[in-house]
């Protein structure tokens, strides 16, 4: 086990970048965090056939979900017990800029770490690992930044999911239409 003092600096951490959740309808999750939670849709894209949205909650600072079509949605009370697995997809964390993200991957394989090569989503650029516990871990950093400024719906960096849900048309022609009901658990 190296020494912390031969590991490279640490990062200067800005948050967490996104945090990643599952949805099997990204539709109703476009309205329910749009136009109930008030937060703005600030990214879309297709991660190999899934749909990946990102949802502002602070400058810099995301709640993005995966829609995984037929997945079990997750319904319990917050703090309750569960009698089903509980599914979290990974965290990413902020981190400032590339050279940043390089001296995160850096320190990581310098203390043994498994770490994947830098990946280029467009908007953001990444890196993976875990935690000891098995936990999914990412850091990452804005490339194109879609927090802290107004949105544009039709900047492709930002919204290049080729097949949107039909949100994000009405999102695009002014607002959204309707939003779902909820019900607590």
């Amino acid at each position: 086990m190296p020494a912390i003092d031969q590991l490279p600096d640490a990062p200067r951490w800005n948050g967490i970048n996104h945090l990643a959740l599952v949805t099997p309808d990204m539709d109703a999750t476009v309205r329910f965090y749009v136009g109930v939670l008030g937060m703005r849709l600030v990214a879309t894209t297709m991660a190999g056939p899934m749909r990946h949205y990102f949802f502002e909650m602070g400058n810099r600072n995301t709640v993005a979900f995966f829609e995984v079509k037929g997945a079990e949605t997750f319904a319990k009370p917050a703090g309750g017990p569960s009698d089903r697995a509980i599914q979290m997809d990974h965290i990413s964390f902020d981190v400032p800029d590339e050279h940043a993200l390089e001296m995160l991957r850096k320190r990581l394989l310098a203390a043994g770490s498994e770490v994947t090569v830098v990946v280029d989503h467009g908007f953001i650029r990444s890196v993976y690992f875990t935690d000891p516990n098995g936990i999914a871990l990412e850091a990452s950093w804005w490339v194109v930044d879609g927090t802290g400024r107004p949105t544009d719906y039709s900047d492709a960096a930002l919204f290049g999911d080729p097949d949107p849900v039909p949100a994000v048309a009405e999102l695009r022609a002014g607002g959204l239409e309707d939003v779902p009901e909820t019900r607590l658990v």
